[in-house]
């Protein structure tokens, strides 16, 4: 067990480095941003984005999973790789020139064809990747991945400003996204070796698991993009961009940190499993949930509940409405943290059919609450749609992977009961004391100062109330002892003398 800890702790730092470095990067732009273009041009943008990426995704044949899964992958198995990425990229790309002008007449923006124009040939571009940073996963390289991601990243960023800045157009966010793309391809053939070729002779190999790996990816595009659908075509882009500012800021404690996570775990619980079976894999799967209930479950429950003040500060008046969107898909993301561990688990075991029996029902869920919700509370109504389908979703995961893994649910929440409790508390006494769940204030001092009550308050309810269950609990090894040594070995770094609370 400790050696899968160590390798996902590894590989998830790097992750983790690579999110914060281009989320602090992302704010900075996205904080700039809101105040050249206007929410029509960011929901113009996000429909787009989410129509090319429907298609992408209705196409992804899951190669590069299948190499991570394979006990020795030859030379053929990457070139086969390779090509079908090449064909799913220009084939994409084909598809989303021919679709350009329909759907933008179906959406009723004529600026969307030319839109989808630009992102075909990001799709093409894409197809040019190097298929052998797919040993940077295999092999838990994650800090080779943080160098491919962070300059693409970068230049996307700093051309997405510069052009928004010199013109206020939507074409900044364009020109911001086939930047990064081109970065990325360059990038992955500087940083890896590897060169492939046209090949298909290793189709067989990966004909069954492509499969079902297509289909997974096609539910999970109707399941993932369905609001954005269905918000652009009924409410129109200006709504549209205010519910894409709520949800990506809603959702950073799962992009930050959850992801990043999974990220890690899906290698290396496949090269436990091929070293140690089931067995091996059931101590580690609790001990990573229980790590990241700790740290996930107050950050996504604190976003949630100081909304108000986070849109009306950063993001200002024009943006209000955001704020029960943020609040609310906030929890949804927060709950979702063991039903992503779940999914990593079940992907490197290869159960890929009870994924796509969730992904899809989660689909058909989403679009029924949101057909259901939205004609009566709008965005409000779309956002508790995407939360309650979200919780839905993950405990179905979180069981399906308790039923591989021959665990009683009480093992779960043995690992995570006492930073929920804690969590709870810090909502209490947030809430009690009118700093929580409240409306967002109509002034940016406003917002400035119940921010500056709510954030102490609430880092240390939880810290205390987490810390005295520990204490009342004997101290055990588990989630908090692996955080504490975490932060004793950070601060001795640094040259501070830290006594050991956690036990050995």
């Amino acid at each position: 067990m400790s050696s899968i800890l160590v390798r996902t702790a590894h590989g998830a730092g790097w992750v983790i480095a690579w999110r914060l470095m281009t989320r602090l990067l992302g704010i900075f732009s996205t904080l700039v941003l809101v105040r050249l273009l206007s929410p029509a041009d960011f929901g113009l943008v996000a429909l787009a984005t989410a129509f090319a990426l429907a298609l992408d995704v209705c196409l992804s044949i899951g190669v590069e999973d299948q190499i991570i899964r394979s006990e020795a992958p030859g030379r053929a198995l990457y070139d086969t790789a390779f090509t079908l990425n090449l064909m799913k990229a220009l084939s994409v790309s084909l598809l989303l020139a021919m679709s350009a002008a329909p759907a933008a007449e179906f959406f009723g923006d004529a600026r969307l064809r030319d839109v989808l124009l630009a992102l075909a040939l990001s799709a093409a571009l894409s197809g040019a990747t190097n298929i052998g940073i797919a040993d940077f996963r295999r092999h838990l390289s994650f800090d080779k991945e943080f160098r491919l991601q962070f300059l693409p990243r970068l230049a996307g960023i700093s051309m997405t400003i510069g052009i928004a800045w010199a013109f206020r157009s939507h074409w900044a966010l364009v020109l911001g996204v086939l930047t990064n793309r081109f970065g990325i391809v360059v990038m992955s053939h500087v940083l890896h070796p590897y060169r492939q070729r046209l090949s298909l002779a290793a189709w067989r190999e990966l004909s069954g698991v492509s499969f079902w790996s297509w289909a997974i990816s096609l539910a999970a595009t109707i399941r993932d993009r369905a609001d954005s659908f269905v918000i652009g075509r009924v409410l129109g882009p200006a709504p549209l961009g205010i519910y894409a500012v709520g949800v990506e800021v809603a959702a950073l404690p799962t992009t930050e940190m959850v992801d990043p996570i999974c990220r890690a775990c899906m290698p290396g619980f496949a090269a436990t499993l091929r070293d140690s079976g089931r067995e091996g894999v059931a101590p580690a799967y609790l001990r990573i949930i229980g790590l990241m209930a700790v740290l996930t479950l107050p950050a996504g429950i604190g976003t949630s509940l100081i909304a108000g003040p986070v849109v009306a500060l950063v993001f200002g008046p024009a943006w209000l409405e955001a704020a029960p969107v943020m609040a609310l898909i906030a929890l949804g993301c927060t709950l979702s943290l063991a039903g992503n561990v779940s999914a990593a688990l079940l992907n490197a075991r290869a159960a890929l059919r009870g994924i796509l029996v969730v992904t899809a029902a989660a689909a058909l869920l989403r679009i029924g609450l949101l057909l259901l919700f939205m004609p009566r509370w709008g965005l409000f109504g779309a956002a508790l749609a995407i939360a309650m389908a979200l919780l839905l979703e993950h405990l179905a995961l979180v069981g399906g992977a308790l039923r591989m893994l021959a665990l009683r649910p009480w093992a779960l929440l043995r690992v995570v009961h006492r930073p929920a409790i804690a969590a709870m508390a810090m909502a209490a006494l947030l809430w009690g004391c009118g700093l929580g769940w409240a409306p967002a204030p109509g002034a940016a001092a406003a917002a400035l100062a119940r921010l500056g009550q709510a954030i102490p308050l609430a880092v240390a309810s939880y810290a205390l109330v987490l810390l005295a269950l520990w204490r009342l609990a004997a101290c055990p090894a588990g989630a908090e002892a692996d955080l504490l040594r975490l932060i004793q070995s950070l601060l001795a770094r640094m040259g501070f003398a830290w006594r050991r609370l956690a036990p050995r």
